[in-house]
């Protein structure tokens, strides 16, 4: 069965556009849920709601600091699921954290827990796709899609194990490396969207490295579409509030428009 994650995304490409999935630092600051609230209006196709972790080991310095604070703030995981439960988003979310989170909490628990909060997806990056079979079952029976990362190493066969075991949406590493806005889009971005496209049906969105609009843009001449983190965790930090996220997210979706 196709969740409502994966629906959004189909839906958009099918219709001939390009998907945008903004991350946001669940708990940072107060008004983080009316951040994603904002982002959902100004035109994300999904959400991605990192929830923060003590050791992000595929993060780079701005996700971390982000962590750090909301961790500070006294902020958990069960918290964040709290505040999302019966929160009106208004498209589907996924949420991004490490394993050691859902072992803790117990697999069918942590499902649970995120079938219960309204959300749709989950990423945990740090398990390979030789151990996830234990989470991504108990997270098919709560009806919860389990986005699986395909990096730009990987040998073709993997690539077509991944795209059979991911759902809602197979999220391609743009580059070898931590998360973080860079000068350019690395040629890796788009040669990965196109192995991954090759492989399955399934939309192909590309993250880690694209952090403008024409980065975006530029991947997405090959990807379904992309997943913008640092940059939006960084108007966050900045204190933007949800009117800045907001403006950023429709600066992304505007350009996405203008070329397909």
């Amino acid at each position: 069965m196709t969740g409502a994650l994966e629906a959004a995304l189909r839906t958009r490409r099918d219709r001939g556009g390009k998907c945008l999935v903004p991350y946001l630092t669940g708990g940072l600051g107060e008004d983080w849920l009316e951040t994603i609230q904002a982002a959902s209006i100004a035109g994300a196709d999904a959400v991605e709601i990192g929830v923060p972790f003590s050791d992000p080991v595929m993060d780079g310095p701005t996700i971390q600091l982000a962590n750090d604070k909301a961790l500070a703030s006294g902020v958990t995981p069960q918290l964040i699921l709290d505040r999302l439960r019966g929160a009106d988003i208004g498209v589907p979310t996924a949420v991004m954290t490490y394993g050691n989170i859902a072992y803790r909490m117990g697999y069918q628990r942590f499902a649970s827990s995120l079938a219960d909060g309204g959300v749709s997806g989950c990423i945990l990056p740090d398990i390979p796709l030789e151990e996830v079979g234990p989470w991504a079952e108990a997270a098919d029976a709560a009806g919860v899609e389990t986005v699986l990362l395909a990096a730009p190493t990987s040998p073709d066969e993997r690539l077509v194990s991944i795209a059979r075991r991911s759902r809602g949406f197979v999220y391609g590493v743009g580059l070898l490396g931590i998360t973080g806005v860079r000068d350019q889009l690395a040629d890796s971005a788009r040669v990965i969207a196109a192995r991954l496209k090759e492989v399955t049906d399934r939309p192909v969105l590309v993250g880690v490295g694209v952090g403008t609009p024409e980065q975006a843009v530029e991947v997405c001449e090959v990807a379904d579409g992309a997943v913008v983190g640092s940059a939006m965790v960084q108007r966050m930090l900045d204190g933007g509030g949800p009117e800045g996220v907001a403006e950023l997210v429709g600066e992304f979706r505007s350009a996405l428009d203008q070329r397909f």
